[in-house]
């Protein structure tokens, strides 16, 4: 029988009739409702179907990337949609070329600046060496390359394709460093001083000095030479965060298998320049055969360590010295008694287990009464006041010893509050003049709150699939310490042309570092989830062109990795098209939070302009 009105009406569908005439009643209504009224919307509603259609296209990679685990958010309510502009400029993109191009860092593989270095026996050559102009180029990805594993699965295995790098596997095969079993990378927790495994190794520190606390007194570790930073990722489980380092040198990648495990880790060396932390810093300095000559140059590496120790704090440090009795290595240790005694270091243990390897464990003073002590009070020489606080970017090596850190009224800084207190207590190295901590209370609860209300629930981020988090303007650390319950961890960045908060940061029991946004990151490539940007870029377009920074962003994030850019919509609307024209999809909140996704688009031959 035909469907007809008077055959509905004869069968009584009367309800069917009524519900059929509201639906075309609410469908003619958002017909002809004026959508620009939506505030979030950056593009106009009088664009035609056809060119909006086109614009989205525009924004999709050229060809669908590998699903990414747990991925798939619903975008809330608030959040709009960004669509690329089809009159935006287009950029022509470009690969970087050469043998490395994949894993490029522009200021570590500025190989023309390397080869014209008069000298490389204090480690020239490992140090930064920025290119100028900055290159504009995109890395490419490896091939085969597919989303990391998620955390903790990360920490004991990663896929072999995204560090497709065998030397380390030969060459530390009977240490357990790392292995190669089928599409994967695997890391047995062992190391060169490790026989017995980092976990037991951990133990024994633990029951040498029982003082340590590992997650209660001790929290900040500075891991020196830390290999594929094992160590560090096993104390996680005890509430340590360290910051394992290492310069990119013949040990192939090594920081790179630690980035891609999720655990925390930079390159850098201890050359001629200052590292990038500030002055008392640190809990525990720890060095397992970190080959580096801690009393060379009249002693100015272990000098170094000196500065960014904290009062009181401890220096691990297991070598062949420590142990052996052959001319050589007992040379090398008493140079070392002779240099920490001169540094005031005392020795607060020295032993062996049970497989034969050996450590010494040194604790800075607490007071600067041993200073004036010494039989020979001009070696080294106490640093004049005026060196500065925490000046440490493109800094030479100082061959002074660091005064002890006093506050605004000339006591002595006292040690953090134990763990997890210490996060939202009153940092020792807080200004004591009017307002400082009311201050510092508030930027915590303004950034819990809105981490909680804003970016765990408004924003369109798949928190399941973040493991590596950077601050870039971090300020006290209020964005990480909202973070701490989750498993993330964040590397908290404070810009050298911006107040010197670092030291607070390290006081709450976080990790940090001083950089240049002007300037290409000490990381490789893919090696962060997440980056986070609070209002930085208002002051960083008046130094540097906003495009190099997003071309650096794009480096260091992961495909499927999220860039989020707190800012005003000025700045939003510079960095929407450049996002765009990489691919990236975009989301906008409430015109303040500008959300970016990376996609795993990649310039081709004949394709290069967006």
């Amino acid at each position: 029988m035909a469907i007809t009105v008077p055959n509905l009406i004869k069968e009584r569908k009367f309800p069917f009739i009524l519900t059929l005439s509201v639906l075309l009643l609410c469908f003619a209504f958002l017909i002809f409702t004026d959508t620009k009224s939506n505030p979030y919307l950056l593009f106009s509603t009088s664009t035609s179907t056809s060119t909006a259609t086109s614009a989205l296209q525009s924004s999709l990679p050229s060809s669908p990337p590998p699903p990414r685990q747990n991925d798939g958010v619903a975008a809330p309510a608030a959040v709009a949609v960004i669509n690329a502009d089809p009159n935006s400029p287009r950029i022509d993109w470009k690969l970087c070329k050469g043998t490395v191009a994949v894993d490029f860092i522009p200021c570590l593989d500025n190989f023309k600046a390397i080869k014209a270095l008069k000298a490389r026996r204090h480690m020239e050559h490992r140090e930064r060496h920025c290119p100028d102009p900055n290159p504009r180029c995109l890395v490419p990805l490896p091939k085969g390359y597919r989303i990391p594993l998620l955390w903790p699965k990360s920490r004991d295995m990663v896929w072999y394709n995204n560090v497709p790098h065998p030397k380390l596997v030969e060459y530390k095969k009977d240490q357990n460093w790392v292995r190669k079993s089928g599409d994967y990378l695997v890391f047995p927790g062992g190391g060169t001083q490790f026989k017995d495994g980092v976990i037991s190794y951990v133990e024994f520190i633990q029951r040498t000095l029982p003082t340590v606390e590992w997650g209660r007194h001790i929290r900040v570790i500075l891991d020196v030479g830390c290999g594929v930073a094992s160590f560090g990722g096993y104390l996680l489980d005890k509430n340590v965060i360290t910051m394992s380092f290492a310069p990119k040198d013949e040990h192939e990648a090594q920081i790179q298998f630690a980035l891609e495990r999720g655990i925390p880790a930079t390159l850098s060396v201890i050359g001629t320049q200052k590292l990038t932390f500030p002055d008392n810093a640190y809990d525990l300095i720890h060095c397992a055969r970190c080959r580096v000559h801690w009393d060379a140059d009249g002693g100015k590496p272990l000098l170094e360590l000196n500065r960014i120790l904290r009062p009181g704090g401890f220096f691990v440090w297991s070598a062949t010295p420590v142990y052996r009795d052959d001319e050589r290595d007992q040379n090398i240790w008493k140079a070392m008694v002779a240099l920490t005694k001169s540094m005031c270091w005392k020795v607060v243990a020295r032993t062996v287990d049970s497989s034969g390897i050996g450590l010494v464990i040194y604790q800075k003073p607490v007071s600067p009464s041993c200073y004036e002590k010494r039989k020979n009070n001009n070696y080294p020489p106490l640093c004049d006041q005026k060196d500065g606080k925490n000046s440490s970017w493109y800094v030479p090596l100082s061959h002074c010893l660091s005064l002890l850190p006093v506050d605004s009224k000339g006591n002595l800084v006292s040690w953090p509050m134990p763990w997890p207190k210490r996060l939202s207590s009153k940092p020792p190295s807080l200004s004591t003049e009017s307002g400082a901590e009311e201050m510092f209370y508030e930027d915590t609860k303004h950034w819990s709150d809105l981490v909680s209300d804003v970016y765990l629930n408004d924003l369109t981020i798949n928190w399941s699939s973040v493991r590596n988090v950077m601050d870039m303007n971090a300020h006290y650390g209020g964005f990480a310490a909202a973070l701490i319950d989750l498993p993330v961890w964040v590397m908290n960045v404070i810009p050298i042309d911006v107040p010197d908060t670092l030291s607070i940061i390290f006081d709450r029991g976080l990790i940090g570092i001083y950089h240049d946004w002007c300037e290409s990151l000490n990381t490789y490539p893919r090696t962060y989830d997440l980056l986070h940007s609070s209002f930085l870029f208002r002051n960083l377009t008046q130094r540097c062109d906003v495009l190099d920074v997003i071309v650096e962003m794009d480096r260091i994030l992961r495909p499927g990795g999220y860039i989020v850019v707190q800012d005003n919509m000025e700045i939003i609307n510079k960095l929407s098209p450049i996002l765009h024209s990489l691919h990236w999809s975009l989301t906008l909140y409430k015109d303040q939070f500008l959300v970016g996704k990376k996609g795993f688009w990649r310039p081709t031959i004949g394709e290069t302009k967006s």
